[in-house]
């Protein structure tokens, strides 16, 4: 999309400074209007697949910190079921806002959930595999871990450009973003986008102190064909 950004005079004349932004790297959210309910739901079937399977599978999570990390299949767990059908409903406005074929689907493939005790964190990843991944905020705390997405462009090590001290940059200039866990927000990234997520901070021992998600991986499948 081309956008004219300035008109520099020179010699009694104007001349127009365009841009055009040819490489984004796109993150979707949205802010679920009945997560209130929906998270009861969602956090009693969380805490009975833990107590199902304590150990669960050691992923990004660290184990020794006492980060849970459950099974990859809770889309296909009926008690997940009202999530992942928000999931795929958000998935069909991004793959329309992205011109993606509109013989196949983007839907979730892969589905788990996270549980961090203070502490506790999960290092920095991408997800093989996946066009896209997201996180949905089940319950968060006030001082649980933000999600930190690092540019990309690791090329632009080579030669970072100097900004106005003390100005707050452009969002196209950041090099990292951290964006705060709210219950009932949903994140979609690509998922080759290196991510991590920094201490859970959050005050006190108990179980309302734990950051608890469900994290999910998306492909696109081909529809059906009709009869």
């Amino acid at each position: 999309m081309t956008r004219t950004i300035a008109q520099i005079g020179s010699q009694g004349a104007q001349d127009e400074l365009r841009r055009d932004d040819y490489f984004p790297t796109l993150v979707y959210s949205t802010k679920l209007h009945d997560a209130e309910t929906m998270n009861k739901e969602i956090l009693a079937a969380i805490l009975a697949e833990r107590e199902k399977d304590s150990k669960g599978i050691e992923r990004s999570n660290y184990r020794s910190l006492g980060g849970w990390h459950s099974h990859n299949n809770l889309h296909k767990d009926p008690k997940f079921s009202r999530l992942t059908k928000r999931i795929n409903a958000m998935l069909a406005g991004i793959g329309d806002n992205l011109g993606y074929d509109t013989g196949r689907d983007l839907k979730v493939s892969t589905m788990w959930s996270i549980t961090n005790p203070p502490l506790s964190s999960n290092r920095a990843h991408i997800h093989p595999g996946a066009l896209w991944s997201g996180v949905y905020y089940v319950q968060a705390p006030e001082g649980a871990g933000a999600i930190d997405f690092v540019d990309p462009r690791v090329v632009t090590i080579m030669n970072a450009p100097t900004y106005i001290p003390k100005k707050r940059r452009k969002t196209e200039c950041w090099s990292k973003v951290k964006v705060k866990p709210v219950p009932g927000k949903m994140l979609f990234f690509p998922s080759w986008l290196y991510h991590a997520v920094d201490p859970n901070l959050a005050q006190g021992d108990g179980p309302e102190a734990e950051r608890i998600i469900i994290s999910f991986n998306i492909n696109q499948f081909k529809k059906p064909t009709k009869k």
